[in-house]
């Protein structure tokens, strides 16, 4: 193999390992931002469904990212699926569809079910309800469950990993591009230019003085 054709492999090998590493970084960055600063900012939180209660909207293994809800009685609507705890104060969450919501003397109730379900929950009331799902992530979930208590510090140190990387590859200095070469010195065969700037002409004819005298 030539030197020439070596160096354009290793060449396409390093644009290629380069795509990759970008393309990483990009979903990287995007996972964070869907399941951490989006669910901060909606003053919610990113949660992994467990069971197949919610299938197939909403898959083992999944990732559902909640808003937080400070008035269920005004803000959520039947069809919503929403997150709340089946006994009040009791940190277990479950992910359900609102079914039906009455408006009694004693107040907003709500009935939630599974969409996998063939029976409702208890009824709730306002204050059981937490969050009301916004969108999902498929799969996440799995990594986030196998990693267990570990998953946020391997998840910073990933991220910057590929933020380290990203930051060479950029600042990365290019390779010397060799130089154009300008217009040399002209002259006749034998004649001595060590003495002509690039660019002069050693043969230009005499520039005639005023009257033809040379």
């Amino acid at each position: 193999m030539t030197t020439s054709a070596t160096a354009t492999r290793v060449g396409w090998v390093r644009r290629v390992l380069s795509a990759v590493a970008t393309c990483v970084l990009l979903v990287a960055l995007a996972a964070a931002g869907a399941l951490a600063v989006v669910p901060r900012a909606l003053g919610g939180a990113a949660l992994t469904v467990l069971t197949g209660s919610m299938a197939p909207t909403y898959q083992p293994g999944d990732v559902v990212v909640v808003r937080g809800v400070e008035d269920a009685a005004s803000e959520v609507q039947v069809g919503d699926v929403v997150t709340f705890q089946p006994v009040s104060d009791d940190p277990a969450l479950v992910t359900h569809r609102v079914v039906g919501k009455s408006f009694t003397s004693d107040g907003t109730t709500f009935v939630t079910r599974g969409d996998a379900n063939t029976a409702d929950d208890d009824p709730l009331v306002p204050e059981q309800i937490k969050g009301v799902a916004v969108y999902h992530v498929p799969f996440v979930g799995h990594v986030s469950l196998w990693l267990g208590g570990h998953r946020g510090t391997l998840v910073v140190a990933v991220a910057g990993a590929l933020i380290t990387y990203s930051v060479l590859m950029l600042l990365r200095p290019e390779r010397a591009r060799a130089p154009i070469p300008g217009p040399g010195p002209i002259g006749r065969p034998g004649d001595d230019l060590s003495g002509v700037a690039r660019g002069d002409r050693a043969d230009a004819a005499p520039v005639p003085t005023p009257g033809g005298a040379p």
